[in-house]
């Protein structure tokens, strides 16, 4: 399971070797859960709540990796045992493919499955949106064209080809969040994508849930042996998570289902988020709603992956091992190291 701390002034300890949850009731005494150090797998912390060293510990000896967020979900600090969680050579591999064609393949690969994935969305809303079919075909049939220009993208490496590409994604992306939007009930339609602050309900829910997926994407590329840092596509920019935005394009497309099934059966309220400066952003009501309906998507229930019955976080990380076992598998690349020492 995972533990989502956000009530102000939730205080989390050890007692009896298991997590105990303080929780301050409104007769201003404790209200205490106790979890097993076995069945955690990550604990979630924001603004406001508080842990003891002796948490840390119990935590790190059971390689739970403990995630501190932002109010809107962004993650802004881990603490993670000191293992690497594989061979070193995966790295290696990894920095040699950044500067070949290997990173421009799978670069390709990853984006494609990314808006295929929002087109089959797109179908599977047509079914029942039958009056919308001539607005969704024609969002349909760009997407697609999108999908067979970035698929005859050629280049000796992705740094010359990196722009246009982004580009492509981008205004498939607009076209996405355009179709949501035009089907989407009328109290909750929105004007584009906004982050950092949401303007509006949909664009608060919809970051707090990648919020969640940034983490689960660094923590399966931590496991993996990859660095999360040495992106292909995304820039190198200082502190950035690079190859986490990378890798997380296939899968974005599960924080989005969870959004779009809360918003289009009108589970979402006012209720559920706050007023701050410039936006919205989701309160502790809105989270508890969030979180629930994401771990059920996401841990619970199960999809057909490689003819067995998995849950998508588990196909996240299968699918991690199996990208940096493919960059040992695929040493082909010797002749590249030379390139990293003439930069």
């Amino acid at each position: 399971m995972q533990l989502y701390i956000n009530t102000y002034g939730t205080y989390l300890h050890i007692k009896d070797q298991m997590f105990e949850i303080r929780i301050k009731n409104e007769n201003k005494t404790w209200d205490k859960h106790y979890f097993s150090a076995k069945k955690v797998k990550t604990i979630v912390l924001s603004q406001g709540t508080a842990l003891s060293s002796a948490a840390v510990k119990l935590a790190v000896t059971n390689n739970i990796d403990i995630l501190f967020v932002e109010r809107d979900g962004q993650p802004i600090g881990r603490v993670w045992h000191s293992k690497l969680g594989s061979t070193t050579r995966i790295r290696k591999e990894q920095l040699i493919a950044s500067l070949n064609q290997e990173a421009l393949k799978v670069v390709k690969e990853w984006i494609v499955a990314k808006i295929d994935n929002e087109i089959n969305f797109i179908k599977k809303l047509k079914k029942h949106r039958k009056q919308h079919a001539k607005y969704l075909d024609d969002k349909i049939e760009k997407m697609q064209a999108i999908n067979v220009s970035v698929s005859q993208i050629e280049a000796e490496n992705i740094s010359s080809v990196a722009e246009n590409i982004r580009g492509l994604e981008g205004t498939s992306g607009r076209l996405f969040f355009e179709t949501l939007n035009f089907v989407m009930p009328g109290e909750y339609k929105f004007n584009g994508r906004s982050s950092r602050p949401a303007k509006n309900s949909f664009n608060a829910f919809l970051n707090y849930s990648f919020g969640i997926l940034y983490s689960k994407i660094e923590k399966s590329l931590i496991i993996a042996g990859l660095d999360p840092y040495l992106g292909y596509l995304h820039r190198d920019d200082y502190n950035q998570l690079s190859f986490v935005f990378d890798f997380i394009e296939p899968y974005r497309i599960y924080a989005i289902e969870v959004i779009f099934k809360l918003f289009s059966g009108k589970k979402v309220n006012k209720s559920h988020t706050d007023k701050i400066t410039n936006g919205v952003s989701l309160n502790k009501e809105g989270k508890e709603l969030l979180i629930e309906a994401y771990n059920n998507f996401m841990d619970t229930d199960t999809i057909r992956y490689k003819g067995r019955n998995q849950t998508r976080n588990n196909t996240i990380q299968a699918d991690a091992h199996s990208y940096a076992n493919s960059l040992i598998k695929n040493n082909n690349n010797a002749e590249d190291v030379s390139k990293i020492f003439e930069l």
